[in-house]
């Protein structure tokens, strides 16, 4: 049988199909599957071993602004990466008009989806041939994986939640460079994320790096991204003992340093999911989106949110001329880092 699967971005809603991915692979052991993933978001994916082909692509060149006979030539490239196998069945976990037709592209069989109220842009809808209806407030991990045990006639324990993320000997060593200097305990700090909406200030990370080295003797690694430089550096000049250091690491450099984290400190993004994926204990700190619907679901995790507003009900907005959902203290958000480090 050969299996398309379509999650094309963003890097935590990738890291939130892996479970979906593995279990399918466990249970159809002999199956080829194929994964198309924007190139942007595809290096969290690369080297997995539940796939057999990651194609990557790039719909931004599709956009507006570029000459139109560009625009198809990129269109028709694109075309031909995604139909390079007669599948026998497509699973769109993404639930936008593009992911639907990325599988219809592909001349897949069968193009399981979400149900209608599941997905994020309903016209997508036409162009599946199988649906699948999920509770509202079901895990998106939990999700993913009822999709695929429907799709696929299997059982599944969704406790058992697998993370195939592949990583080699050069991020390692990127890890070790960065505990070289941290000491073997450490913190990691993360400031940035997608949307401004979800950013606690990140002069309280600083504050809370203090907290953190007062109470344990830890220093804080600062973990940011690309063009996030402006964050880790409100945050170092905001703490007064100094016992903090900035980094910007790989997305693959990033895991293997979560992995050894005493405790890992963030927002609803990327790096908090690949925290996760690495089995770092979690404290995220959650406004405008739903620790119950993205984040941890292991054991002893914790989320730091406001729950005395009404607002943050299926709030998602991008830009807000309140922002007070995370107005959250650095008291509160060290207490909760006490508790999960024991």
């Amino acid at each position: 049988m050969k299996i398309l699967i379509v999650k094309l971005s963003a890097i935590g809603d990738l890291v939130h199909a892996l479970p979906a991915v593995a279990a399918i692979r466990r249970h159809l052991p002999e199956a080829h599957i194929s994964w198309v993933v924007e190139q942007r978001s595809a290096e969290i994916l690369r080297g997995c071993d539940v796939i057999d082909d990651l194609i990557e692509i790039d719909t931004r060149s599709m956009r507006g602004g570029r000459v139109i006979e560009d625009i198809l030539i990129d269109m028709s490239k694109q075309a031909r990466l995604v139909r390079q196998n007669k599948y026998d069945v497509a699973i769109d976990m993404q639930g936008l008009i593009k992911s639907a037709v990325i599988g219809k592209i592909a001349g897949a069989k069968r193009r399981w989806g979400f149900s209608r109220s599941g997905l994020r842009e309903p016209a997508g809808r036409f162009l599946l041939t199988d649906t699948v209806k999920t509770p509202p407030e079901m895990h998106v991990i939990r999700k993913n994986l009822h999709l695929a045990a429907v799709a696929f006639g299997f059982e599944y324990d969704d406790t058992r939640l697998d993370f195939p993320i592949t990583a080699y000997a050069g991020h390692a060593a990127e890890a070790d460079a960065i505990i070289e200097r941290s000491g073997d305990k450490f913190a990691i700090l993360n400031p940035g994320g997608g949307w401004v909406t979800k950013l606690w200030h990140a002069e309280k990370f600083g504050q809370l790096a203090d907290r953190i080295y007062e109470a344990t003797g830890m220093t804080s690694v600062v973990a940011t991204g690309p063009n996030e430089a402006e964050l880790a550096g409100r945050a170092a000049a905001a703490s007064k003992s100094g016992k903090l250091i900035l980094t910007e690491p790989s997305l693959k450099g990033f895991y293997e340093l979560a992995k050894r984290a005493a405790v890992y400190i963030g927002g609803d993004t990327g790096p908090t999911h690949i925290a996760v994926a690495a089995a770092a204990p979690v404290v995220g700190i959650f406004g405008p989106t739903e620790w119950w619907r993205n984040g941890s679901l292991a054991d002893g995790d914790i989320c730091v949110e406001r729950t005395d507003i009404g607002c943050r009900v299926d709030c998602h907005r991008r830009t807000c001329d309140k922002w007070i959902c995370m107005d959250i203290s650095v008291d509160e958000v060290f207490a909760a880092v006490m508790r999960r480090i024991g």
